[in-house]
């Protein structure tokens, strides 16, 4: 599944793969934010991903869907 997070200050958003429950995840950034603390999560590419909660201004959790290519009808 696809996450992306918006962080405050910064031009672009972070985008990455991940096959965590989605559920899971809600939890995980609320507490970051809540506490003020790190949020942190393995891609699956083996990344490891860490973003501060005070600086998340957006999630968005939601299946990927490879993009159209070519015309349709």
């Amino acid at each position: 599944m696809e996450v992306k997070i918006g962080v405050q200050h910064a031009p672009r958003e972070i985008v990455f793969e991940t096959t965590e429950d989605p559920a899971e995840i809600e939890k995980r950034i609320a507490e970051a934010v809540a506490k003020d603390g790190t949020f942190g999560i393995d891609d699956t590419r083996g990344r490891r991903i860490l973003v501060p909660g005070n600086r998340i201004a957006y999630v968005e959790i939601g299946s990927s869907s490879p993009g159209q290519v070519g015309f349709r009808s």
